[in-house]
Protein backbone atom coordinates (compact mmCIF):
# COMPACT_ATOMS: atom_id res chain seq x y z
CA UNK A 1 0.00 0.00 0.00
CA UNK A 2 1.57 3.05 -1.20
CA UNK A 3 0.22 6.50 1.23
CA UNK A 4 0.02 9.47 0.35
CA UNK A 5 3.31 10.79 0.94
CA UNK A 6 5.29 8.02 -1.26
CA UNK A 7 1.88 8.79 -4.42
CA UNK A 8 3.07 12.64 -4.13
CA UNK A 9 7.08 11.71 -4.42
CA UNK A 10 6.00 9.36 -7.58
CA UNK A 11 4.10 12.33 -9.12
CA UNK A 12 6.85 14.93 -8.47
CA UNK A 13 9.63 12.42 -10.18
CA UNK A 14 7.26 11.27 -13.16
CA UNK A 15 6.69 14.94 -13.29
CA UNK A 16 10.12 15.58 -13.50
CA UNK A 17 11.11 12.76 -15.70
CA UNK A 18 8.61 12.97 -18.45
CA UNK A 19 9.81 16.21 -19.68
CA UNK A 20 13.27 15.46 -19.39
CA UNK A 21 13.73 11.78 -21.35
CA UNK A 22 11.17 13.41 -24.13
CA UNK A 23 14.29 14.91 -26.17
CA UNK A 24 16.30 11.26 -25.77
CA UNK A 25 13.24 9.89 -27.29
CA UNK A 26 13.01 12.58 -30.45
CA UNK A 27 16.80 11.74 -30.85
CA UNK A 28 15.95 8.10 -31.19
CA UNK A 29 12.90 8.63 -33.13
CA UNK A 30 15.30 10.09 -35.54
CA UNK A 31 18.18 7.72 -35.79
CA UNK A 32 15.68 4.51 -36.18
CA UNK A 33 14.32 6.55 -38.87
CA UNK A 34 17.66 7.09 -40.54
CA UNK A 35 18.37 3.33 -39.80
CA UNK A 36 14.62 2.07 -41.48
CA UNK A 37 15.61 4.44 -44.79
CA UNK A 38 18.94 3.57 -44.84
CA UNK A 39 19.12 0.47 -43.74
CA UNK A 40 21.92 -1.91 -45.79
CA UNK A 41 19.60 -5.13 -45.62
CA UNK A 42 16.04 -6.36 -44.70
CA UNK A 43 16.74 -7.51 -41.27
CA UNK A 44 18.16 -3.84 -40.17
CA UNK A 45 15.14 -2.48 -41.28
CA UNK A 46 12.70 -4.73 -39.68
CA UNK A 47 15.15 -3.96 -36.49
CA UNK A 48 14.98 -0.33 -37.20
CA UNK A 49 10.71 -0.38 -37.16
CA UNK A 50 10.79 -3.00 -34.09
CA UNK A 51 13.04 -0.44 -32.20
CA UNK A 52 10.93 2.46 -32.98
CA UNK A 53 7.37 0.75 -32.42
CA UNK A 54 8.70 -0.31 -28.95
CA UNK A 55 9.86 3.05 -27.91
CA UNK A 56 7.00 4.59 -29.08
CA UNK A 57 5.01 2.20 -26.79
CA UNK A 58 7.27 3.16 -24.26
CA UNK A 59 6.85 6.94 -24.61
CA UNK A 60 2.54 6.43 -24.96
CA UNK A 61 2.80 4.76 -21.43
CA UNK A 62 4.60 7.78 -19.71
CA UNK A 63 2.43 10.08 -21.39
CA UNK A 64 -0.59 7.84 -20.00
CA UNK A 65 1.10 8.08 -16.31
CA UNK A 66 2.04 11.80 -16.87
CA UNK A 67 -1.22 12.85 -17.99
CA UNK A 68 -3.02 10.73 -15.57
CA UNK A 69 -5.23 9.38 -18.40
CA UNK A 70 -5.57 5.84 -19.57
CA UNK A 71 -6.55 6.46 -23.00
CA UNK A 72 -3.01 5.66 -24.25
CA UNK A 73 -2.63 2.57 -22.86
CA UNK A 74 -4.87 0.27 -24.88
CA UNK A 75 -3.42 1.66 -28.09
CA UNK A 76 -0.28 1.03 -26.66
CA UNK A 77 -1.02 -2.51 -26.21
CA UNK A 78 -2.64 -2.51 -30.01
CA UNK A 79 0.57 -1.23 -31.47
CA UNK A 80 2.83 -3.59 -29.05
CA UNK A 81 0.60 -6.51 -30.82
CA UNK A 82 0.61 -5.22 -34.28
CA UNK A 83 4.45 -4.99 -33.62
CA UNK A 84 5.02 -8.68 -32.29
CA UNK A 85 2.78 -9.80 -35.26
CA UNK A 86 5.45 -7.47 -37.78
CA UNK A 87 8.20 -9.38 -36.24
CA UNK A 88 6.81 -12.87 -36.55
CA UNK A 89 5.81 -12.65 -40.13
CA UNK A 90 9.29 -10.97 -41.05
CA UNK A 91 10.88 -14.23 -39.30
CA UNK A 92 9.16 -16.50 -41.27
CA UNK A 93 9.62 -14.46 -44.60
CA UNK A 94 13.20 -13.87 -44.02
CA UNK A 95 13.70 -18.19 -42.61
CA UNK A 96 11.31 -19.47 -45.72
CA UNK A 97 14.20 -17.27 -48.15
CA UNK A 98 16.68 -18.01 -46.65
CA UNK A 99 16.06 -21.98 -46.79
CA UNK A 100 15.07 -22.12 -50.44
CA UNK A 101 17.22 -19.73 -52.22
Amino acid sequence: MISRRGFALFETIIDMLVPSVIPIFIASFSLYTIRIIKGPTIPDMVLGVSCLSINLIFLMVLLAVYFRSLVLIPCAFMLLLWTFILDIFMAKYLERRELSG
